[in-house]
């Protein structure tokens, strides 16, 4: 996590975060948008508070999902292009720790190799889709929208369409950022750039079962899959067997790797230790 260090979130219980709520539950940490009034739309601030929290999920070794969902009817505007242009607008968290590079959620997103699920219950728009599309899960409902306006605005969205292209194809893109249209959930699942719709009297307790069964899952090996996987798309095509085969030996050499082959053999659940 190039953004910040593992001794970077020692701090982070004296945080006092502005902008998003955070909760720990057992192997659980749900990560609230929570600037409702201005439709969860991102200030530099806000966007290193995300980035923080993804910092804290990603190096603390009881965390096995994380969630993010959202305060409010809109579940994020995109940046707020006010206080990205207009530094005195703004509003700093002194109890933040310094973050390293400049902020970009598209990366924090990459760099978290853990399953995370996005609870998406209202419209996500521009640059909303960083984090989304940073998620291994996207539920919705039918209250949710999905739209790239920023051509209506004069601009385009240049970083969204990294986070777009290991999502759905090149010509759906431009489609999106050509139109600006809004599409449904039902769209939106139909190009995969949401994995399941559900009801919204349903979401809550979708997302809580499939963040149970994660939990029940080898945290190790999800964690080495996801890396593996992400640099699967660097590596040569004819080298990818070879690099993959390596990563497979290694996990076997894990603790948890025996641990799930003994508890298979004496029909018992096992007892994850993440080593």
């Amino acid at each position: 996590m190039q953004f910040y260090t593992q001794e970077d979130i020692r701090s982070f219980e004296s945080v006092e975060f502005l902008y998003i709520k955070t909760a720990l539950s057992g192997h659980i940490f749900t990560i609230t948008l929570n600037r409702p009034e201005k439709r969860n739309a991102f200030t530099p601030t806000m966007a290193e508070e995300i980035i923080y929290a993804l910092a804290f999920a990603h190096y603390y070794p009881e965390i096995r999902c994380v969630i993010i969902n959202a305060e409010g009817p809109v579940f994020c505007a995109g940046a707020d292009l006010n206080a990205f242009h207009d530094s005195s607008a703004d509003i700093k968290n002194p109890t933040l720790p310094k973050i390293r590079e400049e902020a970009r959620l598209g990366e924090a997103f990459e760099n978290l190799h853990k399953p995370t699920i996005a609870k998406v219950t209202g419209p996500v728009l521009a640059g909303g889709f960083l984090v989304i599309c940073g998620c291994t899960f996207v539920f919705a409902t039918d209250t949710a929208a999905f739209s790239l306006p920023e051509v209506k605005r004069g601009i385009w969205p240049m970083q969204v369409m990294a986070s777009l292209i290991p999502i759905i194809s090149d010509r759906k893109i431009l489609e999106m950022a050509i139109t600006g249209r809004s599409y449904t959930s039902q769209e939106a699942f139909e190009m995969g750039l949401v994995t399941q719709l559900v009801s919204k009297e349903n979401v809550d307790s979708e997302v809580s079962t499939l963040a149970e069964l994660i939990n029940q899952n080898a945290p190790l090996a999800i964690q080495a899959g996801i890396s593996a996987l992400r640099h699967t798309r660097e590596i040569d095509a004819s080298k990818r067997h070879i690099f993959l085969k390596y990563q497979l030996d290694l996990l076997l050499k894990t603790e948890d790797a025996k641990e799930g082959a003994l508890a298979f053999k004496e029909k018992r659940a096992p007892i994850w230790k993440g080593k």
